[in-house]
C-alpha cells in the first residue's frame, strides 16, 4: 500500500532529506546537483507554489517528487526553467502513475526526465541527448582527447586565443569567482541574449533572480553557487554560473560579451574552465542538452533524458491527455511555427508566477509568432 504525503520543502522533516540524500546517492543517475534536496530547498525560499510529495511503503520511504503546482493539479519540475534535469526520486518498483494518483496529481510535465528505474515505461516521452565532461584520468588527459578527436578545431581555437592575447591581454580564468560586478554583467548579457534571439527571458521573474543571488552568495556547503569567468587581459570577456554540489558542477547562465565575437570566447572559456575543474575539486561539468554543434566537441559523455506530458489515470489526467493529443495533432512535435509556439508559452507558464505577467508575455509571443508566420509566408 503506497501512501503521499505533500509538503512545502521547508517543512520536510530531518529525517525526510536525509533519505532523499541516501537515495540519491545510491544511483549515480541521480547525482545532479538538481535532484537532490538542496536544490528544492533553495527553490522553496523563493517560490511558494514549491511542492515535495514523499511516498511510502510500509515500513520505508519509497522515493520523494519535487514540483511547482500549477492549476489543475499540474505538476511541472521544481525549479523549471532552471530544472535542467528533474524526476521521480525513488526507489526501484515505484511507478508513476500510481505515484500520481496518489500524490492527487493530474499529470507532470516533464523536459529533462531523469529515469534509471524505468518509472516512466510506457509513457509517451521523447529521449533527446545531453552532454557533459567527466574527468575520469584528469584534466590534461581529457583536454588531450578531445584535441586528438578534431585537431582542426582545436588548432583554431589555439590561433584564436593567441590572437585575443595579442590584442587585448592575457588570457587567464578565475575560478571561482566572487565579483558581484561580473556576475551582474553575465546576467545582463544573457539579457541581451534573449532579446536578440527571441527566447524567453526567464530572468525577467523575480523569483528567478532571487534563487540566483542566493546561490552566489552561498560559500559554505556542498551545494552552492558557482561562478567560472574568462579574461583578457583586465576584460570581463565572458563566464558561466550555476550549482555545484561536491564535485559535480551544473552551469545555468552561459554568457560572453558580444563584443568578442570573432575569438569564440564561449569555446576558449571551457577549454580554459575544464583545465580549472581540478583545482575546484570539480570531477564532472554538465553542459546540459540543445546546442549541440557547440557542445559536442569538448564533450566524451553522451545520455539521453526524457521530454512529454504524463498523465495519470484519473478523470482530470484523462482531461490532460485530451488537451495534449490536441497540440500533437496541430503539429506540436514536428519541429515547426507551432512546436516553436508551444516551447516558448510553456516557459512563460512555467517561470512566470502572476497571472498579469503571464498574460502580458502569452500576447507577446502570440503577436510575435504571428509577425514571424507572415514573414515566412511573404517569402513563399
Amino acid at each position: 500500500m503506497l501512501t503521499a504525503d505533500t509538503y512545502h520543502p521547508s517543512d520536510l522533516t530531518q529525517a525526510d532529506i536525509a533519505t532523499w540524500r541516501e537515495i540519491c546517492a545510491s544511483n549515480t543517475a541521480f547525482a545532479s546537483p538538481l535532484m537532490g534536496p538542496d536544490f528544492a530547498l533553495a527553490v522553496g525560499a523563493v517560490r511558494p507554489d514549491t511542492r515535495v510529495t514523499v511516498f511510502r511503503w510500509p515500513g520505508r520511504t519509497a522515493g520523494f517528487l519535487a514540483y511547482q503546482l500549477r492549476p489543475g493539479s499540474l505538476a511541472r519540475p521544481i525549479g523549471a526553467p532552471l530544472a535542467d534535469y528533474h524526476g521521480l526520486v525513488a526507489r526501484d518498483g515505484l511507478l508513476i502513475d500510481e505515484a500520481l494518483v496518489a500524490a492527487g496529481l493530474s499529470a507532470y510535465r516533464c523536459s529533462g526526465l531523469v529515469d534509471p528505474n524505468h518509472a516512466f515505461r510506457g509513457e509517451p516521452i521523447q529521449d533527446r541527448d545531453t552532454y557533459g565532461i567527466a574527468l575520469n584520468d584528469g584534466a590534461d588527459a581529457y583536454l588531450e582527447a578531445i584535441r586528438a578527436a578534431s585537431p582542426k578545431r582545436f588548432k583554431n581555437y589555439r590561433r584564436l586565443e593567441s590572437k585575443l592575447e595579442r590584442e587585448v591581454g592575457p588570457v587567464r580564468v578565475v575560478a571561482p569567482d566572487h565579483d558581484q560586478s561580473a556576475f551582474d554583467q553575465l546576467l545582463v548579457w544573457k539579457r541581451e541574449q534573449f532579446a536578440r534571439t527571441g527566447g524567453h527571458d526567464f530572468l525577467h521573474s523575480t523569483w528567478t533572480r532571487d534563487l540566483l543571488q542566493g546561490l552566489f552568495e552561498r560559500r559554505e556547503g556542498d551545494f552552492q553557487g558557482l561562478m567560472i569567468t574568462l579574461y583578457a587581459g583586465d576584460k570581463l570577456v565572458g563566464g558561466q554560473f550555476g550549482i555545484r554540489l561536491g564535485s559535480a558542477y551544473h552551469p545555468w547562465i552561459a554568457s560572453t560579451d558580444p563584443g568578442f565575437a570573432p575569438w569564440s570566447p564561449g569555446q576558449l572559456f571551457l577549454l580554459r574552465a575544464i583545465g580549472a575543474m581540478p583545482a575546484l575539486g570539480l570531477d564532472t561539468y554538465d553542459l546540459g542538452p540543445g546546442h549541440d554543434h557547440y557542445k559536442r566537441p569538448f564533450t566524451q559523455t553522451v545520455r539521453q533524458i526524457g521530454s512529454g506530458l504524463v498523465t495519470s489515470s484519473s478523470l482530470a489526467g484523462r482531461a490532460k491527455r485530451a488537451s495534449e493529443q490536441a497540440w500533437l495533432l496541430m503539429g506540436a512535435q514536428r519541429g515547426g511555427t507551432v512546436e516553436r509556439l508551444r516551447r516558448r508559452l510553456e516557459a512563460i507558464a512555467t517561470s512566470e508566477l502572476t497571472l498579469i505577467d503571464r498574460t502580458c508575455l502569452f500576447g507577446s509571443a502570440l503577436a510575435a509568432r504571428t509577425r514571424q508566420t507572415g514573414v515566412e509566408s511573404e517569402a513563399a
